[in-house]
């Protein structure tokens, strides 16, 4: 293929992509409920449009044809139509991303005019790319470093030590009750079986101690990685695109309510004071706030500690007893064990002490049964 034929063939590409996106924000705009949001997505299909046009100006000069498409189609196929639709802003960023770069390939073609019209598209493409993710970011979707800092813990605001101690009690003692209750079943509460019942909860334990300290150390040391890792992203972006930080910061508080006057005024003053501003854009962007990262020293030493004492509940009764005695008494410590971690949930969470610990408790018996029977039939068929 001729150097004009590769570029005949490049123009007729990037036509049917930006006809693509054009349709997609089209789509997206007439699912969104927000005239605010509506409105800004009908423009960016507009700016699409127009660039498409632009490209088959240019494509005609160059003797090509335009491409044949009889029905535009919007990028990503039913998903456009049925997914949900800040997840598909999500991969429209992506796809603006990757304009970006067919853009820069573009300007090396040889062809000056088409270099010119390419470093002007991308331009716009880039400001897309900025508009698409304040978007998702104001409808309170997920970014993806948020996945990173997810983290299965019942309290609502980060840093809290007592949240990681009940999560802790409750993972050892549902685990360490699971390991006794099944080797249990498993010795038939036999007195020869003591002391294998007793070593396998120990182990248990200490497993399950150093297994969630270390989980918990790990994720806390993730958010601050996460959240320097992002601020550095910003400020980087704040130092070589100022005024798109700018107006990005000014969309987002449009879309909270407030007029543009209004939201430039404040993205401008905010601009004044470089570092804030980067600390708000990652506190509205990801949620992320330097005050509310956990001390990872302290996740560490009361998540051990509190699954080593959650552990340690149900084998307790197994020092004092033997045969099916402490099996009795290993189950009903244990239970009353779970109930008073159920209740004591409601510290961090709003539900009623006593629903909770009914739930816990609950969710004990169903352990206790499930792994006994397990030891059983082990038993039976070893």
């Amino acid at each position: 293929m001729t150097s004009n034929g590769r570029l005949v063939s490049s123009i007729q590409d990037v036509i049917r992509g930006e006809l693509a996106s054009a349709e997609t924000y089209r789509v997206l705009a007439k699912r969104e409920k927000d005239a605010r949001k509506q409105k800004i997505l009908e423009q960016l299909a507009q700016v699409e449009e127009r660039h498409a046009q632009e490209w088959t100006q240019r494509l005609l000069e160059l003797g090509g044809k335009p491409p044949q498409v009889r029905k535009v189609k919007p990028l990503f196929g039913w998903q456009a139509y049925l997914g949900n639709p800040e997840a598909v802003l999500r991969r429209m960023e992506e796809h603006e991303d990757e304009a970006v770069a067919r853009y820069l390939q573009m300007q090396s073609l040889g062809d000056e005019r088409t270099a010119e019209i390419a470093r002007r598209v991308m331009q716009d493409e880039e400001e897309h790319e900025h508009t698409v993710r304040v978007l998702y970011t104001a409808s309170g979707t997920e970014h993806p470093a948020e996945r990173i800092l997810k983290r299965e813990r019942w309290h609502v605001r980060g840093g809290s030590w007592i949240g990681d101690a009940i999560y802790g009690v409750n993972d050892g003692l549902g685990a360490v009750f699971g390991i006794v209750s099944g080797m249990a079943g498993y010795s038939a509460g036999s007195v020869e079986g003591h002391q294998t019942v007793l070593i396998a909860g120990l182990v248990g334990t200490l497993a399950s101690a150093l297994s969630m300290g270390s989980g918990a150390f790990l994720a806390a040391k993730s958010e601050r990685e996460v959240y320097e890792a992002e601020l550095a992203r910003e400020r980087r972006e704040l130092e070589e695109n100022p005024e798109e930080e700018i107006e990005e910061l000014s969309l987002f508080y449009q879309l909270k309510g407030f007029s543009q006057e209004e939201a430039e005024a404040m993205a401008r003053r905010l601009a004044e004071k470089p570092e804030q501003m980067l600390r708000l854009k990652a506190h509205e962007e990801l949620g992320l706030s330097e005050a509310s990262f956990p001390n990872p020293w302290v996740s560490l030493f009361s998540s051990m500690v509190s699954t080593a004492v959650g552990g340690l509940i149900p084998v307790l009764p197994f020092f004092f007893a033997r045969g099916w005695m402490a099996v009795f008494w290993s189950a009903l410590v244990s239970v009353l064990a779970h109930f008073a971690v159920g209740a004591a949930k409601s510290l961090v969470t709003t539900r009623k002490w006593w629903v909770s610990g009914l739930e816990m408790t609950a969710i004990a018996f169903v352990v206790g049964i499930l792994t006994y029977l397990i030891g059983v039939l082990f038993n039976v068929h070893v």
